[in-house]
């Protein structure tokens, strides 16, 4: 949670707000909106942001639109972190009991990024015994809030354990790729 980290409830809605769609550029009406706060704690923050590299702004007519800094040194790192505690993430670490099981998920670094990315991608992949109705109810509703399709792929552990040291090309291009780890030890399960 953001809140373990920073004590500013409303710097924490302003960056909810742009880890959950990291591409959109909002002028500060659409922010006091979508955070409920006033405008002047939420310009307060704008700016607190700006300043610290972490939003840039960008005039347009007579508004003023602010979006996250791919300039910032912290950039991906955010990203990564709003994976975790934003969306999909979020709701399946709440979730992961009614689950099942599970060894790793993880998020593909496209995925993550919002990268619009070919049709046999993997976006989503679940190691475990895994409850299958529940993580497709997961995965549906964040389906609808992006409008988008999520290719997920689950398998055990005796399953992706044996593909994994067949050198399998459909889990080599998984494991080659970019990700992020929301459940599981990274190292182990590339070793």
């Amino acid at each position: 949670m953001l809140s373990d980290l920073i004590t500013s409830q409303s710097r924490i809605k302003l960056l909810t707000v742009f880890l959950t769609s990291p591409y959109d550029m909002l002028h500060v009406r659409e922010l006091v909106r979508r955070t409920g706060d006033e405008i002047n704690a939420v310009r307060r923050e704008l700016s607190f942001l700006e300043k610290k590299g972490i939003f840039s702004k960008e005039q347009r007519a007579n508004r003023l639109y602010y979006f996250l800094s791919r300039n910032y040194p912290f950039y991906n790192d955010l990203l990564r972190l709003g994976a975790k505690i934003v969306g999909l993430g979020s709701e399946i670490l709440k979730n992961r009991p009614k689950l099942g099981k599970i060894k790793y998920i993880m998020f593909s670094g496209g995925f993550v990024k919002r990268i619009k990315k070919n049709n046999d991608s993997v976006d989503v992949l679940v190691v475990g015994t895994i409850v299958l109705p529940e993580l497709a109810l997961l995965i549906r509703n964040e389906e609808k809030r992006l409008s988008t399709e999520i290719n997920y792929t689950v398998m055990s552990e005796d399953e992706f354990d044996f593909r994994k040291k067949k050198n399998d090309p459909f889990i080599s291009s998984i494991l080659a790729g970019s990700r992020v780890m929301l459940i599981g030890d990274e190292e182990s399960m590339l070793a």
